[in-house]
């Protein structure tokens, strides 16, 4: 069936609803090498707990959307200018979670485009998903040429790095896909190396067991591996550290235009002793529509105690 909207006029559209970047890939014609990459990955457990990455519906999307045909993948960059402190006894929040929850900017952005989209002619369906569905976000970006998996397992953008929140709509339209995007990392290797943890085994593999962002956010034990409070060096919540390190984003990262993603001041530089003694209530009133309250109040606590105890040692 002949639609009259074409891709150039969706990828026109998706950037004034204030995507950065958008790129469209086609169901039939992606990668099926990624599945083989997502199967090996689950079966040396390196998912640890997260359960979910085994959905069957993450190797196939169209047990997700039957009649999908295209994937308009989106990124919205969310880098602030700010830095995080090197004083022993302050806490390290992850940029990511800095401003208000990207789940919810994003979402709010995705509605209103996949609502455009589907107005556009009867019989046009659009389903949207901001890291709310099993969808293989960074593999479609790839294959929308948004940017390219990196060594750390992040997808980084030419223009901003990896600094970027990805979403998509998927559609039953066949639109014309765009080229997926090779890789640049090369021989660099400063994100395996830079890992305190050796969570990068191997380029491109991430083992979430050995992972300080995993631990901090996913991991709900009363206490965490040792090895893993050893090396936290000051994360509570998230880390950066494969990030700050990689060229791409020290020389092309540039601050976000959401004013959404600007950080909540109380993020930037906390104690770790206010964190490690966090009640429920502080937990409500420092994390307003917040992707940080994924992190209950008692890992916040164990969290910031694990830290203290390396301070104290």
């Amino acid at each position: 069936m002949n639609y009259p909207i074409t891709s150039n006029q969706i990828k026109q559209k998706a950037q004034e609803f204030g995507f950065h970047k958008v790129g469209i890939s086609l169901v039939d014609e992606a990668d099926s090498s990624a599945v083989s990459h997502l199967q090996s990955w689950l079966n040396h457990g390196y998912q640890a707990d997260m359960q979910w990455m085994a959905n069957p519906k993450r190797q196939d999307i169209r047990q997700v959307m039957p009649d999908v045909e295209s994937v308009i993948s989106v990124a919205l960059n969310y880098y602030t200018p700010y830095q995080h402190s090197d004083e022993p006894k302050i806490a390290k929040i992850s940029r990511y979670g800095w401003g208000r929850d990207y789940h919810r900017v994003l979402d709010k952005k995705l509605k209103a485009f996949s609502l455009w989209l589907e107005a556009q002619a009867p019989g046009i369906k659009a389903r949207y998903y901001a890291d709310t569905g099993p969808i293989s976000d960074k593999f479609w970006a790839q294959q929308a040429g948004l940017g390219w998996i990196a060594k750390n397992g992040n997808l980084i953008t030419r223009e901003y790095g990896s600094w970027v929140f990805l979403g998509e709509v998927l559609t039953n339209l066949k639109l014309t896909g765009d080229r997926a995007h090779t890789q640049h990392c090369g021989t660099c290797n400063r994100c395996l190396e830079a890992c305190p943890t050796q969570a990068i085994v191997k380029p491109f593999v991430v083992d979430a067991n050995r992972c300080i962002a995993y631990h901090t956010i996913e991991n709900r034990a009363e206490d965490l591996p040792d090895e893993i409070k050893s090396n936290l060096q000051g994360w509570v919540a998230g880390c950066d550290i494969c990030q700050d390190v990689c060229p791409w984003n020290q020389r092309f990262a540039q601050p976000t235009d959401v004013k959404e993603f600007e950080p909540y001041p109380e993020n930037l530089a906390p104690t770790l002793a206010e964190l490690a003694e966090l009640s429920e209530d502080e937990w409500n009133r420092r994390f307003p529509a917040s992707a940080l309250r994924r992190i209950k109040p008692e890992m916040w606590r164990r969290n910031a105690r694990a830290n203290l105890g390396n301070c104290e040692g």
